[in-house]
């Protein structure tokens, strides 16, 4: 139920079209006019409304914003030539024409809602360029949705409500940014829409940081996950791993360690070896993958250690996700969503262990069965790192795991098909560096730490005093 304090979408609407100083465009693609029909439906549209038009035509499209350069008219790339195009033309044509206190904006989708035949992924990138002082240099805030219900009108009804609420939010929630994320629903429902990237950028928000962001669209339950390039730049995963091969490693990356860069050293050699001639390193992702659970400190969000692990793991050169997905077997039925070519998980032979132990599916009405079933299908297997038994110095792998009697034939399955393959060429002395020892370490000033991990892992600590390191 919303809060009896969030305004309804019209008086959002009348809000805006009785400011006489917030004056702009609408350009909507592929699900209708429903932001602007609402601004007209509302009365007093006059006062904000300069053009509003849909390119549906391709021809019409490219001759207005110019080719799309992946061929995909329905991506951030699009939605930002559609808006530098908007943008633009707005201001050459009224700069001097309205009142010197007029702060302009152009709202800008690009959307695939719901087709016929009800099996496409609905989904859209919606932007707002604005000014919120005359004269201006424009501010950007750009959303990617995913719409949930499975009509079209209700999707374009929920299109309608989404917009209003991001063109409200750009003016009066702009200095808030929590209050801005949460405002994005309002009127809404999450089992309506998903909100899993947002970014914010320009003179007036360059204070806020679209990771932190990113992070509390999954605290507020408006998505699953979010996901950080290299470069420690928020990213669409459609975008990232649109036909795509992807090896994923889990972990709490409080820090990571050398074992943790030996798995993904050895995965990656291991996936190489079995793509064979086909190996095309440009076609491959490589992701470390928190989740939700490591994140959370006190039941809050420890939101310096957040960065603080993102801020290590990009500067290694790892593509980052963060989830609120505890089981894997959730992780990869989101996974399947973007339809990836091959998925590989770098998995440690303790966990496969865990995996495999049917008191963690109580939940599930088929039981661990099912989970198994959601997780392995042809594209995804996992590569198993072994592990060291610090009683007997025995290493446990695939061959040697110990499996409860009720599921040895469903783990025979599993390796029988290669569904998981052990990982042979990885470094003994490692397999003792585990992240909760060198933190445990680090905490105690036991300088020990120090060899468990990488030179610019251990710089980065001691010069940012992460993790309780005190020098």
């Amino acid at each position: 139920m919303q809060s009896k304090n969030i305004k309804e979408t019209n008086r959002k609407v009348l809000s805006i079209n009785l400011d006489q100083s917030i004056y702009g465009s609408f350009a909507e693609i592929g699900g209708g006019q429903e932001v602007a029909r609402n601004f007209f439906h509302t009365g007093g549209a006059s006062g904000t409304v300069a053009k509003t038009h849909s390119a549906y035509d391709m021809v019409f499209s490219d001759t207005l914003y110019g080719k799309c350069p992946t061929k995909r008219y329905v991506s951030q790339e699009r939605l930002n030539q559609i808006m530098d195009f908007e943008y633009n033309n707005l201001i050459s044509v009224l700069c001097d024409k309205r009142h010197e206190n007029t702060k302009y904006f152009s709202f800008c989708n690009t959307v695939e809602t719901l087709n016929y035949k009800k099996n496409n992924e609905s989904h859209g990138w919606i932007g707002v360029r604005f000014q919120l002082n005359p004269k201006s240099e424009p501010n950007n805030v750009i959303i990617h949705t995913r719409l949930l219900e499975n009509d079209r009108q209700m999707q374009q009804n929920t299109l309608g409500i989404i917009g209003v609420n991001l063109i409200y939010a750009c003016y009066f929630y702009h200095n808030n940014p929590d209050q801005f994320l949460k405002s994005l629903l309002d009127n809404l429902s999450n089992d309506r829409v998903e909100i899993d990237m947002i970014n914010m950028t320009g003179p007036q928000l360059d204070y806020i940081d679209n990771r932190l962001l990113s992070l509390k669209l999954i605290k507020y339950k408006m998505t699953n996950a979010s996901m950080f390039d290299r470069n420690g730049i928020v990213r669409q995963p459609t975008d990232m791993f649109y036909k795509k091969n992807l090896i994923l490693i889990r972990g709490s990356f409080r820090p990571i360690t050398y074992v943790g860069f030996d798995m993904l050293k050895t995965g990656y050699s291991l996936f190489k070896k079995e793509s064979g001639e086909n190996f095309n390193k440009e076609k491959n992702v490589v992701l470390c993958e928190m989740t939700l659970n490591n994140l959370i400190k006190d039941d809050d969000f420890g939101e310096k250690d957040f960065l603080d692990r993102v801020d290590i793991l990009c500067g290694m050169g790892q593509n980052v996700l963060v989830s609120d997905f505890s089981e894997f077997y959730k992780l990869c039925v989101w996974l399947r969503r973007f339809k990836l070519d091959k998925i590989r998980l770098i998995i440690g032979a303790i966990t496969v262990k865990d995996i495999i132990n049917k008191k963690y599916y109580s939940n599930l009405r088929g039981g661990i069965l099912e989970a198994m079933g959601l997780m392995f299908l042809d594209n995804l297997k996992a590569y198993v790192y072994p592990a060291k038994n610090s009683d007997n110095n025995e290493i446990l792998n695939i061959k040697n795991m110990p499996v409860e009697k009720e599921v040895e034939h469903l783990y025979d399955y599993l390796t029988d098909n290669d569904f998981l393959e052990d990982i042979t060429n990885y470094n003994e002395k490692y397999l003792s560096y585990f992240s909760d020892i060198v933190l445990e370490k680090i905490q105690l000033n036991d300088p020990e730490w120090e060899k468990m991990v990488p030179k610019y892992v251990s710089n980065f600590i001691k010069n940012k005093k992460l993790f309780g390191f005190e020098g």
